[in-house]
This record gives C-alpha cells, sequence and structure tokens, in this order.
C-alpha cells in the first residue's frame, strides 16, 4: 500500500463524474484508491496483480501533477510506458526566477511545451512547480533533457534543434509516436 499526496484541486479529477475516473483506475490498475478530499491524501491499496498495482501511484500522482485521466491512464496501457517528474523549483533561485523558468518550458503561446511534446513523443504537462512526463524511457528521456537544458539557460533555437534531431532518431529506430493530451 502506498500514500500519494495531490494538491485539492485535482481530487475533483482524480474521482471523475459520479466517480468514473477513480472506477476506471481502480478496476485498470487493480487497485482500491480510499480518496480523503479533505488532506489530499490518497491510499492506493493494490487488490490483483501486484505489478498492474506497481503503476497505481504513479497514474494517481500523474493526474495530482496536472495531466489528464486519460494521458495518466495511458501508463497502463504498456509495461514500457513511465512517468517522470521535474521539479522546476529546485531549479530555481527565488519566486520570480521560477516564474521565469516556468515561462521558458511553457513558451508563447504553450508552444515550446507544445514541441517538447510533439518531437520527444511524450506527454509533457506543467502544474504548479513540477514538470510532468509521461512516455516511453527513451520519449521520458529526450523530453526531460530538453527541459533540462532550458532550465540550465539553453537558447531556445538550441533546445528545438536537439529535439528536432531527437525526434528524427526516434522515427529511424521505429518508435511509435502518441498524440497526448496533457
Amino acid at each position: 500500500m502506498q500514500h500519494v499526496k495531490i494538491p485539492q484541486d485535482r481530487i475533483g479529477v482524480l474521482i471523475g463524474e459520479g466517480g468514473a475516473t477513480m472506477r476506471e483506475i481502480e478496476e485498470r490498475a487493480e487497485v482500491r484508491l480510499d480518496i480523503d478530499s479533505e488532506s489530499g491524501s490518497v491510499k492506493v491499496e493494490s487488490v490483483g496483480d501486484p505489478i498492474a498495482g506497481l503503476k497505481g501511484p504513479d497514474v494517481v500522482r500523474a493526474i495530482g501533477r496536472g495531466f489528464s485521466p486519460d494521458a495518466a491512464l495511458s501508463l497502463l496501457n504498456d509495461d514500457m510506458m513511465m512517468f517522470d517528474l521535474i521539479d522546476i523549483d529546485a531549479h530555481s533561485r527565488n519566486k520570480n526566477d521560477m516564474k521565469r523558468q516556468k515561462g521558458r518550458l511553457i513558451g508563447e503561446g504553450g508552444r515550446t511545451r507544445q514541441l517538447m511534446s510533439e518531437l520527444s513523443g511524450a506527454a509533457v504537462t506543467i502544474y504548479g512547480s513540477t514538470l510532468g512526463i509521461i512516455g516511453t524511457p527513451k520519449q521520458v528521456e529526450v523530453a526531460r533533457k530538453a527541459a533540462e537544458m532550458l532550465l540550465d539557460g539553453a537558447p531556445h533555437g538550441t533546445v528545438y534543434s536537439y529535439l528536432e534531431r531527437a525526434h528524427n532518431e526516434l522515427k529511424t529506430e521505429g518508435m511509435e509516436f502518441h498524440r497526448f493530451s496533457g
């Protein structure tokens, strides 16, 4: 059993209309969710296949970090799918710097985040002080590297060039590209 803490404003998304999202997570991940909507604490208990149950807490965490239920549930579609989180705050000196860093990651009109997602093939979302990534290990690695380059101050053009090269390498390796909405 694991405890996952998620923000209050994401509890409704986790539960879903009439409890539909919660039931789907429980069914597909073979877990039981005990949600404390006051504290945002979610108890995730494996009730079936222990391997499937291992992904349950990540699905809950992903929804808590801003992913849509569909994107979070994609973690259950394939054993290779994984969830990764980058703490933007850890790369920032103060509150203003964190706003600037988030702005660099999002880009004008969301363009940078969108390109990171399209060219890596991973779902990428920014929520609070974190950047979340869902994809295969290679897709997550590409998106993470691009985000870290931006957080370390690399010019956007350099990061876009890296993403284009990585995208072409992934294509030649025959990687599937999923269209995520994060």
